[in-house]
C-alpha cells in the first residue's frame, strides 16, 4: 500500500474498530499486525460484535465464513485482518475514483 493509503485504511480501521491510534502512523505490516491482534481479542470475547462489523463492511459473508474453516489454512484472526485490510483499501480506492462533481449536490436539483 503506498504510505497516503495506509494513513487512510489507518483511519477507516481506527474508526470501525474503536482504536484509539492518536494521530500515530504505521507502516502495512504494524497496521496489519495490530488488527490481527485486535481481531483475535474480538473473537474471544466480542464475536457477535466482529460478525455485525464484517456485515457492516461489506465483506462477502462467503469470504468470511470460508476464512473462519477449521480448513483455512491460516488463522482465523489472521485472515480476516487481511480481508479487512482489503476492502478497506477497495473503499478508499472507489471513493478516489467515483469522486462527486463539485456542485453536483441533489439539493440543488430542480425538482419542478
Amino acid at each position: 500500500m503506498s504510505k497516503n493509503i495506509t494513513e487512510a485504511a489507518t483511519a477507516l480501521i481506527a474508526r470501525d474498530f474503536d482504536l484509539d491510534f492518536k494521530g500515530q502512523s504505521f507502516s502495512d505490516e504494524e497496521l496489519f499486525n495490530i488488527l490481527a491482534d485486535h481481531v483475535a481479542y474480538l473473537i474471544e470475547y466480542k464475536l457477535d460484535f466482529l460478525l455485525s462489523l464484517m456485515y457492516r463492511l461489506d465483506i462477502a459473508e462467503q469470504k468470511v465464513n470460508a476464512v473462519l474453516s477449521p480448513a483455512h489454512h491460516e488463522s482465523a484472526n489472521v485472515a480476516l485482518a487481511r480481508l479487512i485490510i482489503e476492502r478497506q483499501k477497495q473503499r478508499i480506492h472507489t471513493k478516489a475514483t467515483y469522486k462527486p462533481e463539485e456542485g453536483n449536490d441533489w439539493m440543488e436539483w430542480n425538482f419542478d
